[in-house]
């Protein structure tokens, strides 16, 4: 599915969902959700609300925070909590179920598409329970900082010894 293409669904959508629950279509809500839309990967609040000031687009963080509920009630957005850092969010596409990497030394957090492991848990039924979608988040160290630890543990083994 092309980027316009995501967009007019995302508006669809939203609009429906807005139109069920009687609330009001305003302009800062769309605009929020375009900018969502463009997002490419995972996202702070914070990253949003200056985007959109960077764009020429001033809304107050409240109506930044509080769409973003409603994005994520409507099934646009998901909120995602890796570790001990604020809460980040993604746009929710047709692109599947996915699982997360992440680091716990640097935080950084990597996408990654096993279709073995989606199948299996595609797989799985549950008694009395319809599963939407999966979240599964594997905490480790990335490579970046292996070869960080790495590097300064040689470095202190060759350093000399100042005992006599």
């Amino acid at each position: 599915m092309n980027e316009e293409k995501i967009r007019s669904a995302a508006h669809a959508a939203f609009t429906g969902y807005m139109t069920q629950r009687r609330l009001r279509k305003t302009p800062e809500r769309y605009a929020i959700l375009d900018k969502v839309m463009e997002m490419n990967s995972h996202f702070f609040i914070e990253s949003l609300y200056s985007a959109l000031d960077e764009d020429g687009y001033h809304v107050s963080r409240a109506t930044v925070y509080n769409t973003i509920e409603l994005l994520i009630d409507a099934g646009l957005v998901r909120r995602h909590t890796f570790g001990n850092s604020p809460a980040q969010y993604e746009k929710v596409t047709g692109i599947g179920n996915h699982h997360h990497l992440v680091c716990s030394r640097c935080g950084k957090v990597r996408e990654v598409k096993d279709p073995e492991l989606v199948n299996l848990l595609n797989s799985k039924r549950y008694p009395s329970f319809h599963a939407a979608y999966f979240d599964l988040y594997i905490y480790g160290v990335c490579s970046g900082c292996l070869r960080r630890v790495s590097r300064s543990k040689k470095q202190n083994n060759n350093k000399p010894n100042d005992k006599i």
